[in-house]
């Protein structure tokens, strides 16, 4: 599940303006009620489509490839054609800015112990009935407040804060790709690593685009199960499992979270298939994140996961070869630890977000010498 925004958006307006949103920004606050006043220079022209007739156009993002009549967004809300040119009004249009611990996105196996500047727009590709950040992902950009930094301003940011990493967060990263690509390269030119949390919902090219210059992607796998996606997602998922098989040979690293949600997707089978699929397809070097639902936006009537359903998934996804296995979102535990696979030493000890210790040494276990995947510095 990605990781959730931990201010309403009355509290982000005022602590924006006091220049005390999660890290310290110059107070340049601006809202939608001013911005005609301004140049607008987060609308830019889209990448990704392509010219239809009658001025049209045919979003080529992600799997869902709106056809876009002039003056009408996409899906997302974030994207609109304008007299046949279409046009990305989120670019650097950030509306919640935050330093987060790496651990919180959950990225277990990245940089532990860190933090990221984190940072999100409106919109999503699509919209799932338990969204946590539904205040902002299923909203339109102009209803919100926002703060607009381009990317050399970001990059600047994470420089001053001494933080290793910018976190396209929150919302889904997907539909402000534009800014992603601009903002990654320039981090990438001045040593920042760039990491995203996203729902993986993206077309091939664009994906490919992103691997030159993220670090790391963080893929919330909803279900193994094309209806979960279509009833409770509005997505399919396909386009997903391809995501992350071209994320794992582009080399670029990859985790995967699984929010386990009662009688929706938490029954044996299907996490034994996730589980069975990650081994065979990504290998069974790579981390995968069990997570306790609660409940939240369309879906209220649920219960939390209990946490016997979030052991049980970790039993099975160990049974079937996986190395690395979490479970999040509950109480601190042992098993949102990270031990090495081969000689069984404790190696990574956390207490919810925070790191208590550390023994992997040059990306080895300190005990054995094993080889532990993940980018360690």
């Amino acid at each position: 599940m990605a990781d959730g925004v931990d201010q309403s958006r009355r509290d982000f307006c005022l602590k924006m303006a006091t220049g005390l949103a999660g890290v310290v920004i110059a107070p340049t606050f601006v809202c939608d009620a001013f911005a005609g006043k301004s140049e607008q220079p987060y609308i830019r022209e889209a990448r990704y489509y392509k010219k239809l007739d009658g001025k049209n156009i045919q979003c080529q993002l992600c799997p869902k490839s709106c056809i876009v009549s002039p003056g009408q967004r996409g899906y997302c809300r974030v994207r609109e054609n304008r007299d046949g040119v279409y046009h990305t009004l989120v670019y650097g249009r950030l509306c919640t800015i935050n330093l987060d611990p790496i651990e919180k996105k959950p990225l277990f196996h990245f940089l532990p112990g860190t933090t990221a500047v984190s940072v999100a727009t409106a919109g999503c590709n699509v919209q799932c009935k338990f969204c946590q950040n539904w205040n902002i992902a299923q909203v339109k950009p102009e209803d919100i407040p926002f703060e607009y930094l381009s990317p050399e301003a970001l990059v600047s940011l994470t420089k001053s804060q001494q933080s290793p990493t910018i976190a396209f967060t929150y919302n889904e990263p997907t539909i402000f790709i534009e800014y992603i690509l601009d903002t990654a390269a320039l981090a990438k030119q001045r040593g920042v690593h760039s990491v995203m949390i996203s729902n993986g919902f993206i077309q091939k090219q664009p994906l490919l685009d992103l691997c030159k210059v993220l670090s790391a992607y963080k893929v919330d796998f909803k279900a193994f199960s094309e209806k979960f996606y279509s009833e409770v997602v509005s997505g399919s998922m396909k386009p997903v499992l391809d995501t992350m098989v071209r994320i794992k040979e582009q080399g670029v690293w990859l985790e995967i979270v699984n929010l386990v949600i009662p009688t929706q997707n938490d029954d044996r089978n299907s996490l034994r298939e996730l589980s069975r699929w990650v081994v065979n397809n990504l290998g069974t070097d790579t981390p995968v994140h069990f997570t306790r639902f609660y409940p939240h936006y369309q879906m209220n009537n649920l219960p939390p996961t209990p946490t016997r359903t979030l052991e049980t998934a970790y039993e099975i996804a160990r049974e079937a070869g996986i190395q690395y296995v979490y479970i999040g979102n509950v109480p601190p535990n042992k098993k949102e630890n990270t031990y090495c696979p081969y000689c069984g030493s404790l190696l990574i000890e956390r207490a919810g977000f925070s790191v208590i210790s550390n023994k992997i040494v040059d990306g080895k276990c300190s005990v054995c010498q094993a080889k532990i995947p993940g980018i360690w510095r």
